[in-house]
């Protein structure tokens, strides 16, 4: 599977768990993880924590897309109120970001992940997210 951020090595934690980016665009980031068993709980479903991480990172996609090429935003995450709604043993998840709006140093994001092959909602989050110096204007050029 091939990801989005190509020119940009994935981190150990991306690596880790086995997602990619697949669509990132102004306001909206999506990923996909296949589930292998090493992202289960010992009750045989998808670990919680899984959930929370590609809620996390997906928001945090949603709010840094930059237009420039060649520019960079980062953020950070402030808070991230998470509700499990489902579970899943196997299959591909697939979690959607989208930017809700803000100022230009902090703003929001809402994100879900669903069971790609049942469309299940597995888990849902608002959350606020925190531009990294450098990162506060749309185009990512320090102010």
């Amino acid at each position: 599977m091939t990801d989005l951020l190509d020119g940009e090595a994935p981190s150990g934690y991306q690596e880790l768990l086995g997602y990619r980016l697949s669509r990132w665009e102004d306001g909206v980031a999506e990923m996909e993880l296949p589930l292998t068993a090493d992202h289960l709980n010992r009750a045989g479903v998808v670990h919680g924590g899984v959930l929370m991480s590609l809620l996390d990172t997906v928001s945090g996609f949603s709010v840094t897309f930059c237009p420039v090429e060649g520019r960079l935003r980062r953020a950070m995450t402030l808070s991230l109120s998470t509700s499990f709604l489902g579970q899943a043993r196997d299959g591909t998840l697939v979690a959607v970001g989208r930017l809700r709006g803000g100022g230009r140093k902090i703003v929001g994001a809402a994100a879900e992940v669903r069971h790609r092959e049942t469309g299940a909602l597995l888990a849902t989050s608002e959350g606020m997210f925190k531009y990294r110096p450098g990162s506060e204007s749309r185009e990512g050029i320090e102010r």
